[in-house]
């Protein structure tokens, strides 16, 4: 296990500020080349699609509007509707919502872009966290460089699998060992451009309604992140919030989410749901595939919800 003066030279060592020029704001997903998309197309064997998403919980993460229509600009007439609404003296009728939510955090499946985290106030490439604006958002390295999709090859290593457990127990971590022991029995490699999806288990504690809410939690553990640069992964994802809990190390608590962000501009999808993907990649004998990822393209924001679609 490296120390923590190891990991925080990982801010250094696995830095790629300038490798795509110093303007370059997509980081790691610089690795998705066209000829990556076409090998990810070629990833598609038997044409079944799986969401790697949660569904969103209403109104638990969401609120909804009745007081107003925020679609009266774009539907003359709808300002004197309630949302949502029904003309009874028409033949047609309407629902709709306002919604509001905090995708970060722990439940909710979401990419997070290169501004999301800031080490010593600086972001993915050298630039300062005051190009992040309360009102306006973020002028660098937002989620909109992600707006022609993250379309690559996803791979899922199912490191519970390979330890022979249904789930990793809360704070257990994912070292590079674990990797390529779930590669050696899977039959893939991951290679550059790839999508790295990491399985714990805790999708399944979440479905059996297990689950309960805990600053502990398995995932990877910072060692991995010379793996993860050396392979050259353009996005990593988990079934959990990414790292584990207590990452064992006090002066950088989440060092996978800092180094990935910061220094690499790996891009990370958080709290994905890969329990359907895990059984479809057992059923079919083929842990790679077509992966696409479209974020909503909120201006100036360091993420985005997302469902992920696995095409096997």
């Amino acid at each position: 296990m490296p120390t923590q003066d190891e990991v925080l030279r990982y801010f250094d060592t696995l830095s790629n500020w300038g490798r795509w020029g110093d303007d370059d704001e997509l980081g790691t997903l610089n690795h998705v080349t066209d000829d990556v998309r076409l090998a990810a197309a070629r990833a598609v064997r038997h044409g079944r699609s799986v969401s790697c998403g949660w569904e969103i919980a209403v109104p638990a993460e969401m609120e909804r509007s009745t007081t107003s229509c925020p679609c009266a600009a774009d539907m003359p007439g709808a300002e004197n509707m309630p949302v949502p609404g029904f003309r009874n003296d028409r033949r047609w009728g309407f629902s709709n919502e306002h919604l509001g939510i905090m995708f970060h955090g722990n439940t909710i499946t979401h990419v997070d872009s290169p501004c999301h985290i800031f080490w010593d106030g600086t972001m993915y490439n050298g630039r300062s966290h005051s190009l992040v604006d309360a009102e306006t958002g973020s002028a660098w390295a937002s989620v909109t460089g992600a707006a022609n999709g993250i379309i690559t090859r996803g791979v899922l290593l199912d490191v519970a699998k390979a330890r022979e457990v249904p789930w990793l127990e809360p704070g257990q971590g994912v070292f590079p060992e674990d990797l390529e022991e779930a590669e050696r029995r899977q039959g893939v490699r991951v290679r550059s451009g790839d999508a790295v999806f990491l399985r714990t288990g805790y999708g399944r504690v979440r479905h059996e309604g297990a689950a309960t809410p805990s600053v502990t939690q398995a995932g990877w553990h910072a060692s991995c992140l010379p793996w993860l640069h050396e392979r050259g992964v353009a996005l990593i994802g988990a079934d959990t919030p990414q790292d584990v809990q207590p990452s064992g190390y006090d002066d950088v608590l989440m060092p996978v989410h800092a180094v990935s962000l910061v220094a690499m501009g790996l891009w990370m999808l958080d709290n994905c749901d890969l329990e359907g993907c895990a059984t479809t990649a057992a059923e079919l004998g083929q842990w790679d595939f077509h992966l696409a990822v479209a974020p909503i393209r909120f201006a100036g924001t360091s993420g985005s919800p997302v469902n992920p679609i696995a095409t096997f």
